[in-house]
């Protein structure tokens, strides 16, 4: 069997195809697969949501940038509010803040209270430094000037009692010329009920001749719904005419001052103007020495 050897052409290179006739070569092309319109219509949306999106992105960053500082609130020197209101004297001071009218104390809550200040030491209490003294209720130890003291407290009697009378029918405010690192250990000790509605320092006086003295016409109340109990008559020199004295303590566990204060403050809840109670109260005080004293 003899076996035909057939010999094929070459396929021509592309150089050769230069060569074919126009109308070949123009066929050759019209058989290249004609573009879809449909999958460029697709691909010029899926260009532009490309484009859109890196658009946004960018944006959003910018926003991001803007809105997160780069510290975080306690190193750029913000506090945060819940640490803020925890202390009761920093809770004024943001309150004093938020309504920034000038006053010492916020707005009255219910108007038709009155305002009673309490002085704290020789008036609701009587401190002393070591030595301890025979009698005393508690110890506060507070830092001042970079040293920590101790005190010895003594409450004076009835002092619980009169912080719940009050605080149902009045504003309670214990006003001191004390340094606030001891007196609001001292506070926090007799106020376990919170009863008391403000703290005022040494801060909130005016010095005066190196006395300190209580200036009520800057706690933004009506001097004639307000009074002042204070063992020291410096403390109330702008406006004696508000001012209750009262004797000062310091051991006498048979004191009854504050109750004969509750007593007094007692009938001043329908008073009008408590300039006028205070007047017929302190002349009732002064007869009854002078009948005492005869």
């Amino acid at each position: 069997m003899v076996s035909k050897i057939i010999k094929r052409t070459p396929t021509k290179s592309i150089k050769n195809r230069r060569n074919l006739p126009s109308h070949l070569r123009r066929s050759r092309k019209n058989k290249s697969p004609a573009k879809n319109p449909a999958s460029v219509v697709v691909a010029s949306i899926n260009k532009s949501l490309y484009t859109c999106h890196r658009r946004l992105i960018k944006l959003f960053s910018k926003f991001t940038r803007v809105a997160t500082p780069k510290k975080t609130p306690r190193k750029q020197g913000y506090q945060l509010l819940g640490k803020v209101f925890d202390d009761p004297a920093n809770g004024n001071n943001l309150r004093r803040s938020l309504f920034d009218d000038g006053n010492a104390l916020p707005p009255l809550l219910s108007p038709e209270k009155k305002t009673i200040f309490l002085d704290l030491d020789e008036t609701l209490v009587h401190s002393k430094a070591n030595p301890p003294p025979e009698k005393y209720d508690f110890i506060v130890r507070p830092v001042i000037d970079g040293h920590r003291v101790e005190f010895y407290v003594l409450k004076r009697p009835f002092v619980d009692e009169l912080l719940e009378y009050l605080s149902e029918k009045f504003e309670v405010v214990v006003f001191t010329a004390g340094l606030k690192e001891y007196a609001s250990l001292v506070i926090d000790r007799i106020d376990r009920k919170g009863l008391i509605s403000h703290r005022l320092y040494r801060d909130s006086c005016k010095e005066v001749d190196g006395k300190f003295v209580k200036d009520l016409s800057d706690m933004g109340r009506d001097m004639k719904r307000v009074a002042i109990v204070d063992d020291n008559p410096n403390s109330y020199l702008f406006q004696p005419e508000n001012a209750i004295p009262i004797r000062p303590f310091t051991d006498d566990l048979g004191d009854g001052e504050l109750k004969k204060l509750i007593e007094f403050l007692g009938g001043c809840v329908e008073v009008e103007d408590m300039r006028d109670a205070v007047k017929i109260y302190l002349a009732e005080e002064e007869e009854g020495y002078t009948s005492v004293e005869i």
